[in-house]
């Protein structure tokens, strides 16, 4: 995260110089943002679907800087994504705090086709963010993007959007209310509907707020493409009937292509002990306007005020680049470049915050940061159209210009063997610069590119690595032009090779990977762009690959 002065205003600390949110505050594939304060400390947890650890967690005491804590769901005890499909498998965990116990809840989504979600929803609880977290609840499986109320006489309500998946019906049919027992465990009383939507539709994402007398609650509506918005209604009482906001919607960027930040909403609202109000939210930055968004969508934040009549209110109602930081916050770093470097020898025994795993979580099967010391050893697993295991280390791109190294060591023994870097979506929209072996055992690089499903070879790139213990290979986003290159001397002064091609980056976006089914919501792709490291024993033959080390920098 980058951060930035602003000249001198009523916000900070009193000074002549203040500091503002720059957003995104979380760049990269980070949508469905929950945002929640416990004493000095804020905690945002945002979407992982189908990656490893599930529900990612960063952590902040300003809401200016933010610091990755990796994920909460490390365990196939508290998720199982072997067979996930694509950009299913975690939706809009929420994150609360109540009876001195942090209370994730998560919603397990087994497909988005014809109508049906399959959505179950958990709930695990821990004494802190670090764990141990608590056996799965298994709560209701009507609908998803789920969050806990807790009211003020103690007592605790589980919300969800109610899905229907009748032919001709709603499919989002509004959002439900129902009681959840502490002692016992589980969900008790009646299911209401409280709440059917705007004519904007696509009524999701609950949370119910307590304020001055009245319960408010944030839905996000129209859609998690260009239509998005944060709607606000409130009422006098839990069950309603609940009044939208005259005014319209809290924050939406719709009809405003000249927006920077756009896709904005699926809101959280959180107060500052000085008792000021920010809004998390996910927006997303198309290479051009209304076009594709290969960084996903990403996390925000916008200053809140209450208007006299008590309703919340955003600065011209839509999302801002540069917002305010809290009163009283004491920043004392200097701020960092806009450049962000990460440089991994893997020295420690885990693997960082920034690193997700595909679909199955980094155990020591497959994961090794131990067989040799300053390496990690990725053992191969599934092709890429298998959904149960696969052996792909990646992280986040988190910027429209950045570049990934590796070195990497591997003896391929057949052409069932690959290793090397990817740019990845998902299974159908990927490139794959490998190490691997030709029909005659000769070792070479070679280049795959997965569209839409379709995977051919990149003509006219094969290159003989014969006789090289060690490879170097670097991928580099320029924008929508991305482009390979290689080395035989990686180390402090490495001579690269450009494969000598440019291909086009936005295919790793959420709206290249959209289905549009005529009669359904149109359901887009919804994680991001990673880089990574890939290895594949489709053999099943004991191959593996050492990587020493890995670096990312973004522009």
């Amino acid at each position: 995260m980058t951060i930035a002065k602003a000249a001198a205003s009523s916000v900070g600390d009193g000074g002549t110089d203040h500091w503002m949110i720059r957003n995104p505050v979380l760049p990269g594939f980070h949508p469905d943002p929950s945002i929640v304060r416990v004493g000095a400390d804020y905690y945002i947890a945002t979407s992982t679907f189908e990656w490893y650890p599930g529900v990612r967690v960063h952590h902040s005491t300003d809401l200016v800087h933010w610091q990755p804590l990796g994920g909460a769901l490390t365990e196939r005890r508290l998720l199982d994504l072997a067979g996930a499909a694509d950009s299913c498998g975690i939706w809009a965990p929420n994150l609360t705090y109540a009876h001195g116990l942090f209370h994730l809840l998560y919603t397990d989504v087994a497909t988005f086709a014809g109508g049906y979600w399959d959505p179950q929803n958990y709930l695990v609880t821990a004494p802190s963010m670090a764990g141990p977290w608590s056996d799965p609840v298994v709560l209701h499986g009507r609908g998803f993007d789920s969050s806990l109320f807790h009211d003020e006489d103690g007592a605790t309500w589980m919300l969800s959007m109610r899905a229907d998946w009748r032919p001709g019906r709603n499919r989002f049919a509004g959002i439900e209310i129902q009681r959840y027992d502490h002692d016992e465990r589980r969900l008790t009383g009646p299911a209401r509907l409280i709440f059917e939507g705007t004519d904007a539709g696509l009524t999701e994402a609950p949370n119910i707020y307590r304020k001055d007398g009245w319960y408010y609650l944030v839905t996000a509506e129209g859609g998690t493409s260009w239509t998005h918005q944060v709607t606000v209604a409130r009422s006098r009482h839990l069950f309603g009937e609940y009044e939208v906001d005259p005014g319209g919607p809290l924050l939406t960027s719709s009809g405003r292509p000249d927006l920077s930040l756009q896709k904005a909403g699926h809101g959280s609202l959180v107060q500052t002990p000085a008792g000021e109000w920010y809004l998390a939210h996910l927006v997303a930055r198309p290479y051009a306007p209304t076009g594709r968004c290969v960084l996903g969508r990403e996390a925000a934040l916008q200053r809140v005020d209450w208007a006299p009549d008590a309703w919340p209110r955003i600065h011209d109602g839509v999302p801002a680049e540069r917002v305010p930081a809290p009163a009283g916050v004491v920043i004392t770093t200097r701020p960092p470049s806009s450049e962000q470097v990460e440089d991994d020898h893997f020295d420690a025994p885990v693997l960082g915050p920034n690193w997700s795993t595909l679909r199955r979580p980094a155990t020591p099967d497959w994961i090794d940061l131990s067989a040799r010391p300053s390496h990690l050893r990725i053992h191969g697993g599934q092709s890429p159209m298998a959904r149960h295991r696969p052996s792909l280390v990646a992280r986040r791109v988190t910027a429209q210009r950045c570049t990934f190294e590796a070195t990497c060591e591997f003896e391929p023994g057949n052409a069932r063997q690959l290793a090397g870097v990817t740019a990845y979506y998902n299974s159908r929209n990927w490139y794959y610069l490998h190490w691997t072996a030709d029909d005659d055992g000769t070792p070479v690089l070679d280049l795959l590119v997965c569209d839409s499903g379709h995977v051919t070879t990149a003509p006219g790139l094969r290159t003989v690595v014969d006789g090289v213990p060690r490879i170097g290979l670097r991928i580099r986003l320029d924008g929508p032009a991305l482009t390979f290159a290689y080395t035989t001397n990686p180390g402090p002064a490495p001579v690269w090779y450009d494969l000598g091609r440019t291909f086009d980056a936005t295919t790793l976006s959420d709206e290249y990977a959209a289905t549009i089914v005529p009669g359904e919501p149109e359901a887009w792709g919804f994680t991001g762009a990673f880089v990574g490291l890939w290895v594949q024993d489709l053999g099943a033959e004991g191959g593996y690959a050492d990587f020493d080390r890995a670096a990312y920098r973004a522009e």
